[in-house]
Parts: C-alpha cells; structure tokens; sequence
C-alpha cells in the first residue's frame, strides 16, 4: 500500500552539495598520523573525525585529567554504587536467562539456511512470556544503569503534511524494519525494552554462556562469514527474507538493523549501509540522542571497559527518544536501495537534527590508532 505521506524530495547519494568530511585520495596511515604530537595535528584530527570525538569531562578515550572533585565522586561511585549495580545486573541476567530457558524446555529452535537457528517463531503463552518479561527486565535494567526516566516522542503528519511532535496516528502499515542511529550498547537495551526486536550478530555470540540463548529467543540473525558454501543463505538475504515476514506478519519478529554499522558520539550520522532497505519494505526511522553534564554514555573512541566503569558510576543516565512515522518508499526508492537509505538518513538527520558525515567504520579504526600513538608518546 502506498502511502500519500509528504517525504523530502529524493536526492542521489552521490551528490552531496556540503559534505563534512572529505575522503582523502589515500587511506591515512595511523603510524604517520601518531608519529607527530602536537596541537595542530590533534585539531586536524577533531575536525576530520568529528563524528568519533569524544567532548565530556572525561577527555579523549576516557582518559583526560580528572579534577580532585571529580576524582573524589569516582572513587565513591566506584566503592558504592558500581558493586550494587553489578550484582543487580548479574541477578537480572540469571533471572531471564532462566526465565528463557523454562519457555525454551522441550522444544527445537526454528533452523534456517545457513545454520540460523531461533526461538523466536514459537507461538503461545511461550512466546507471551519470553517478550514481556524480556521487554520489562530490559527497562528494569536500565533503570539500573541509571536511565530512570525516558523521554519519549512520537511524531506524525499534521494536515499540512509536516512534521508535527503531538500528532499521533495508528499505523497504515507495520513496518518491515526498525532503523535506528547507533550511539552505545545502551541502544540495544532501549529497544529491547520498547519492541523486543531481532538484531544482527556475530555468530559466536550464539555460544555465550548465558546471552547465547537469550539471543536466539530474540531471534538475532547471525553472521557466519566462516561459511562459504554453495548451500549457505547469506546473512543480507536472511535479513531481507525476515524483513518481508514482519511487514508481511504481525506475529513474525520484527527487525532492528543500525543501518551506520557502527556507534557514533551522537551528534553525527553517518553513512547508511543498505542491508535494511534491500526488501524495499517501510521502515520506522527511530533517533536517541543521550544527554549528559559528565560521563557521555556515547561509545565513540574509548575503551569498553573503561565505558562499563565510568557509566555504573554516574548516578543519572539519560536517553532521548524521537520515533518518526514508517517510511513507506516510492516505486524509484524500492528500485534503488541506496538512494532509499540515504533519503531516510537524511530524514532522521533532519528531524534529530544530527549533522550529516561522510566517515565511517574504516575512519573510526585510523582515528582510534592515531589517538593511541599520541596518547603513549606523552
């Protein structure tokens, strides 16, 4: 069904009449990147890999100068409430593991092409089960992490077909696919806890004590870049084919893809890859943005671990969330799933008011080089 809809003019990917970030001819060398440390090449840097930099009290990595006062909270935070934090955490994972394995008991995961296996085609109280308590232990979860309250904003099409943040319809039509920009791990948790989705993961997370299961319940897409064989269902494909079932199904699983590929510091998007629009389904665009005063919970240029630590030990997190009406493409965007992503990154850029970048995942990789070798040369 074809949506009447108001949608920003198409534009070509291509084309992009402001562009951030200009690629270079060659691929920077991080080694000659690092090897001079001085002001002026730590600006380059910022204004190059803006999407990656890192603006909180905590510097660069994570691993800036703390003032005494700062250091004081820390040392607190560290004794008091990252224990507590990490026992509710431990105990709310055990709990829906449990919970999952229960539902799980006595029946064969779902198996496609490809080695995909999954629990989340069961039907019944078994499935009832397995995604309200998934999505309620979610919240409760980040109620833990410190995310107390979520702000939340669903907008419409007023009748003169703009954007309006109070105007609210039902559906016309169940998206295929939920897109979302990539900020934290944290955003996994968020959506969880909204829609209980299926994402997209490495296929050894299937093998994890503990998370592996509850994975399959939430009927992830795994990729095996292993195999190579003639009978193998490549990852794109299944996602396309369960991309068609949500839109196609209301009691399928529905898909969430980060269409960026990976996390940024939040104010930027980056480019789309086209993975979520190859079914030439509707998709609903979903933004977080995470305010903060101290600790960005952005997962952009520092450690995971040093990530985990310092946000357990900021008291308040907070998540902001806009979800913009599903998309419905047009006849030329369903042909063309580049220009179909990039008219929805420019959506979500518009709306979030996020600025649009030309860098990504290969970028990120050179800047996190180049911010090591600067960092161990002082």
């Amino acid at each position: 069904m074809e949506s009447n809809t108001q949608k920003p003019a198409a534009v070509q990917p291509e084309s992009d009449a402001h562009p951030l970030l200009k690629p270079d001819p060659e691929t920077p060398n991080p080694r000659s990147i690092s090897a001079v440390s001085n002001p002026t090449i730590e600006e380059e840097m910022e204004n190059k890999y803006a999407a990656f930099v890192r603006r909180d009290v905590y510097g660069t990595m994570g691993r800036g100068e703390l003032p005494w006062p700062e250091k004081f909270l820390l040392g607190l935070a560290v004794v008091f409430l990252v224990p507590i934090r990490v026992a509710a955490a431990a105990y709310i994972l055990v709990f829906y593991y449990l919970i999952c394995r229960i539902c799980t008991a006595f029946l064969a995961p779902n198996r496609e092409d490809g080695g995909q296996e999954d629990y989340a085609h069961i039907g019944g109280w078994r499935r009832a089960v397995i995604v309200q308590s998934g999505r309620f232990l979610s919240r409760v979860l980040l109620f833990v992490f410190g995310f107390y309250s979520i702000s939340e904003t669903n907008r419409g099409f007023n009748a003169d077909g703009q954007f309006d943040t109070q105007f609210t319809t039902e559906e016309e039509e169940r998206p295929g696919v939920i897109v979302s920009n990539h900020v934290s791990y944290i955003d996994i948790l968020y959506h969880m806890s909204s829609s209980f989705p299926s994402f997209v993961a490495k296929r050894s997370v299937a093998r994890l004590p503990l998370v592996g299961l509850i994975s399959k319940c939430l009927g992830c897409v795994y990729v095996q870049r292993e195999l190579k064989s003639s009978d193998f269902k490549g990852a794109s494909v299944v996602v396309s084919e369960r991309i068609r079932e949500a839109h196609m199904n209301k009691f399928a699983p529905k898909m969430m893809l980060f269409p960026e590929g990976t996390t940024t510091n939040g104010d930027y998007l980056l480019p789309f890859k086209t993975g979520a629009f190859l079914a030439k389904a509707p998709v609903l665009p979903v933004i977080l943005r995470y305010p903060y005063d101290r600790f960005s919970p952005a997962w952009d240029s520092i450690s995971g671990v040093r990530h985990v630590i310092y946000l357990l030990c900021q008291f308040a997190n907070y998540i902001e969330v806009t979800r913009l009406p599903v998309y419905n493409p047009s006849e030329q965007e369903k042909e063309d799933p580049k220009l179909y992503a990039e008219n929805v990154r420019r959506l979500m850029a518009h709306e979030g008011n996020l600025v649009i970048s030309d860098i990504g995942l290969a970028e990120k990789r050179v800047y996190h080089a180049a911010l090591n070798g600067l960092l161990s040369e002082r």
